[in-house]
């Protein structure tokens, strides 16, 4: 029994040496200062004391890194989802209260169960729906976002209680008399701090060095006498044990939450693992994922954690900070638990300010211009989804905004799939074995009874329509080729609405004095045909196992008169047809 199955971590395990750790250890310590008031920002948008959002940066974070896939996702709370579980829960229970906690615990243990289950059950091919173009608008607007959210941070004003661009913008503004320049003084030297580290010294933890200069600088300045926000002291335990309510009505009353919750976290968790993925060129196994994000709530609800998902603002830092295993979100989780423990007075001198000129760089690091580049060069109808979901993910709920780009998705897979492809072959005289190339790409000329074509995709019942469309305009182009050979090896699946097709185009051919022939069906589709009584109505013997028994079959069977005068002759089969030069 393989053991890498269940214990997914075996697999990378062997990777781990001196030189990852303590490429690891320096991402984790970064990623663990990064979280402190990110967790306590996001604990209080759910409605939670503060503590919460550092608990669910440890017990998660550390199961969703040894079961997940991605060598970078870094679980823990989200905006997205602190304000899902706000909407949802601030109904039934005062916010902040025991009774709340309880519920908002029991939320998270439910979703877990819902993502282990589909993770279990193999569905995580679900979120192949979601194109890469979804993934980089997404992504960037994320970014966008995550940059806006930070400028109230770095210019030392109160923060939109708003969270869509516009509002947080246009806040912004309103308040820009408020500003303390001192606060942006400090955002900004811990940025350009950064860059140069970046620039200079690529290999050095810049941003951990940066931040320490900022706070330095804070020191030097008494910027705590003059306004400077602080991080501010933190609670100096660790995560208490709690214990979800699995009664039958607090059960019925939270699924349907739970399961917005499920489905959003595992959307997010699986689109940031899959962005980052494109730039380290690693492949996210979605099923593992979701199993992972999965055991990550469901254990994490018994250490007073609230529901996590993969973290844009983290997982980017810890790309950036140059991770090289999972084991750095393990470090930051266990550096977090150590900052609670041990020093979380020291804290207490790091400028807000300063994680938001890093949090600021790791925002426009976020953004892939390269994809976007591509993606506009190629295709206009992916450059429209790249578009809305990058505006959706601006001017609506982050929520909203992933549905959105699912439903373009799926949409687009839909028309895809749905509009096969259809090429026009002609054997090639320059190949030694006169391979069929398609005439599109290199003019060859025709045989004037025989028209072979070769259909990509598959032939169901979305498809139908335009197979029958496709098929019956390039019969009308060309009336003089009454034979038609359709070419099946790009073909992989059909059901029986096409089997259906193939009969009645097979049936209308025949009619019109025409004939249909298929040949390289692969056999999964051949099964298909037989089973469904499709074979006989079109003929066994005009289906044939490749393009050359198809040809030798039928060449014999075109009007010799025609064959007499052609001069044409492109298969091998014309030397013996009447007019051919001896």
């Amino acid at each position: 029994m393989d053991a890498a199955k269940f214990f997914p971590f075996l697999r990378w395990w062997s990777r781990v040496n001196r030189r990852t750790m303590r490429a690891d250890i320096m991402a984790g310590i970064t990623g663990a200062i990064i979280v402190l008031p990110q967790g306590v920002a996001f604990a209080m948008i759910a409605g939670l004391p503060p503590e919460y959002g550092l608990y669910s940066a440890i017990v998660p974070t550390i199961i969703a890194a040894l079961f997940g896939s991605s060598r970078h996702l870094i679980s823990g709370p989200t905006m997205a989802i602190s304000i899902v579980i706000f909407t949802t829960i601030s109904p039934l229970s005062s916010p902040g209260s025991a009774e709340y906690i309880q519920m908002v615990i029991t939320l998270t243990f439910i979703a877990g169960l819902f993502q282990l289950s589909l993770g279990i059950a193999r569905l995580g091919a679900l979120v192949n729906f979601v194109s890469h173009s979804v993934v980089v608008g997404f992504t960037a607007g994320a970014a966008i976002l995550i940059g806006a959210g930070q400028l109230s941070n770095l210019f030392g004003v109160p923060g939109s209680k708003r969270h869509a661009f516009v509002h947080v913008l246009t806040d912004l503004i309103h308040r820009m008399p408020e500003i303390n320049f001192l606060v942006p003084a400090i955002g900004l030297v811990t940025l350009i701090a950064a860059l140069l580290f970046r620039k200079y010294l690529p290999r050095w933890p810049g941003m951990l060095f940066a931040m320490i200069i900022g706070s330095l600088l804070a020191v030097v300045l008494r910027s705590g006498e003059h306004g400077v926000r602080l991080v501010g002291s933190l609670p100096a335990h660790l995560p208490p044990f709690s214990f979800p309510d699995l009664s039958t009505s607090a059960v019925r009353e939270l699924a349907p939450a739970a399961l917005a919750v499920a489905m959003l976290g595992l959307t997010e968790a699986v689109s940031i693992a899959r962005s980052v993925a494109t730039r380290s060129h690693q492949r996210i196994d979605s099923n593992q994922e979701f199993i992972g994000q999965g055991l990550s709530n469901v254990i994490g609800s018994f250490f007073s954690s609230y529901a996590s998902s993969g973290s844009f603002t983290r997982t980017g830092l810890n790309y950036e900070a140059r991770a090289k295993t999972p084991m750095a979100a393990v470090y930051s989780a266990a550096f977090l638990a150590v900052i609670l423990l041990l020093i979380a007075p020291l804290t207490a001198y790091l400028p807000i300010a300063s994680m938001a000129g890093i949090l600021l760089l790791v925002a426009y690091n976020l953004i892939d211009f390269h994809h976007i580049k591509a993606i506009i060069r190629t295709s206009r109808s992916e450059a429209a989804v790249l578009a809305v979901t990058f505006l959706a993910t601006l001017l609506v709920e982050l929520e909203f905004a992933i549905y959105v780009g699912v439903l373009l998705s799926l949409l687009l897979y839909l028309n895809r799939t749905s509009h096969p492809h259809f090429v026009t072959l002609a054997p090639d005289p320059e190949s030694d074995r006169r391979s069929f190339i398609n005439i599109a790409k290199k003019p060859l000329p025709e045989c004037p009874q025989l028209k072979v074509i070769r259909m990509d995709g598959s032939l169901f019942f979305g498809a139908v329509d335009h197979f029958s469309q496709e098929l019956r305009s390039i019969t009308r182009q060309s009336p003089e080729q009454a034979h038609i050979l359709l070419v099946g090896s790009g073909i992989n699946f059909i059901d029986v609405a096409g089997c259906e097709a193939l009969a009645e185009e097979a049936h209308r051919l025949h009619v019109s004095g025409r004939k249909l022939y298929l040949c390289s069906l692969k056999g999964d589709v051949t099964d298909v045909l037989r089973r469904g009584g499709c074979m006989k109505r079109i003929g066994e013997e005009n289906i044939f196992r490749s393009k050359m028994e198809a040809i030798a079959r039928i060449v014999p069977q075109l009007d010799s008169e025609r064959c007499r005068v052609c001069t044409v002759r492109i298969f091998n089969e014309c030397a013996q047809m009447p007019g051919a030069k001896t």
